[in-house]
């Protein structure tokens, strides 16, 4: 059992999806108090997203794990203003969230290029300050990567998501006939016709109790967050993952992990999913998937199969229900079709709320402007009106006066 342990850690140990660094931002610069001279600003530190980066590779590089950026310039007779201190740049790969030591949100990066400012540097010395510098922001950090992936398999152990996973992508992950083989996630290309490209993460298989940390836990849960969809697989004939613990049917299997997903993070189970029956070679595996469709369809009157505390608050409603075999190659074809349809009608859905968003906010836009035209032709008008109707009054006392003047004169 130790040795086992060991093979463990060293096998997930090459894997980093959580770094903890100190970052400090540069001290301000001395002001010049004689000629009201100001020092420099320090340099900032930023985490940047940039491609082809790891975890590991910052670990390795810099042991030390602190970053500091630099000094502001001090005010001088030659320069009054001094520089202000060179920025650092952390470079992190893309689907990190950063966060503080209590677990506060700092920024996501997202895509190559995103930054984040982590530590700000402090301010030169001015007549405000007494021509004395601030220190610059100091603090621990953490980056926490989280995969992102068009597709999230979500399974037990042995359920034979990494034999999916090969059979479907250009993934080569680890394959083997015991429960723990996936101990870091992995991301596989499904490749189609059209050169469409649709990206699967396979991560270590869930234990009941997951949501609790148990297992891998967290470090499975976290990865789901960011996936677009999920990608439930399941074993026709049922799981048992020792023999001292209960068997599980597919539909328990199905309800358990909703379950474990819920009570992590209800939002997961807002995720558009697939449910995947896997090893149809198996034998009474067609009887197996007839009962399991059944059940899937009023699964209200199979909850009594479930601990009441393990019974979902809401079923999901699966998309589409593929079986396959990863083994034979049966149904593979079929379920690249479903996740490319499945993610396509998502897509064409998201370009069509953007479409009228903006189709409503340029018929707010041009609303606006008939109003603010209208006013101002309304506006014209009643000058006009006004305008004429002094002219009127101007034209009857003019011949009111002509009258009284003839009037006069006779």
């Amino acid at each position: 059992m130790v040795n086992f342990s060991r093979i463990c850690l060293r096998k997930y140990g090459n894997f980093v999806d959580n770094l903890r660094l100190y970052v400090r931002g540069g001290s301000g610069g001395m002001g010049l108090p004689r000629l009201g001279g100001q020092g420099g600003n320090g340099g900032d530190v930023w985490v940047v997203a940039m491609k082809n980066t790891t975890l590991k590779r910052i670990k390795d590089k810099y042991p030390q794990k602190r970053f500091v950026a630099g000094a502001g310039a001090n005010s001088s007779v030659r320069a009054l203003k001094g520089e202000t201190g060179k920025d650092k740049e952390v470079h992190a790969p893309v689907g990190i969230t950063v966060t503080t030591d209590d677990g506060r949100t700092i920024g996501d990066l997202n895509a190559d290029g995103d930054r984040v400012l982590v530590a700000r540097g402090g301010s030169g010395g001015s007549l405000h300050s007494g021509f004395e510098p601030s220190k610059g922001q100091a603090r621990h950090i953490r980056l926490d990567l989280k995969l992102i992936a068009d597709l999230g398999l979500v399974g037990f152990p042995n359920a034979g998501k990494s034999s999916l996973l090969t059979a479907l992508s250009n993934a080569t992950p680890q394959i083997a006939n015991y429960a723990f083989t996936t101990l870091k996630p992995e991301i596989g290309k499904l490749m189609y016709q059209d050169y469409k490209q649709i990206s699967v993460a396979d991560l270590p298989g869930l234990i009941e109790g997951a949501h609790m940390n148990k297992g891998m836990g967290h470090k499975f849960l976290k990865h789901v967050e960011r996936t677009k969809q999920l990608l439930f697989v399941v074993d026709v004939c049922g799981f048992q993952l020792a023999s001292k613990t209960q068997f599980r049917s597919a539909f328990e299997a199905v309800q358990l992990l909703t379950k474990e997903l819920e009570l992590y993070k209800e939002e997961l189970v807002s995720k558009p999913a697939l449910l995947v029956v896997n090893k149809m070679d198996l034998p009474d595996a067609e009887d197996k998937l007839e009962e399991l469709q059944e059940q899937l369809e009023n699964p209200e009157e199979f909850s009594d199969l479930l601990p009441a505390d393990m019974i979902p608050k809401n079923y999901l409603t699966f998309r589409h229900v593929v079986p396959v075999s990863a083994i034979t190659g049966f149904g593979i074809n079929h379920l690249k079709s479903c996740i490319r349809q499945s993610l396509d009608e998502d897509a064409a859905a998201e370009t069509k709320a953007v479409h009228l968003e903006k189709l409503q906010a340029l018929t707010n836009n041009s609303h606006q402007q008939t109003v603010s035209t209208q006013s101002s032709v309304e506006a014209m008008k009643d000058d006009f009106t006004a305008k004429t109707e002094c002219s009127e009054a101007q034209r009857v006392w003019q011949e009111l006066v002509c009258a009284s003047n003839v009037g006069l004169f006779v």
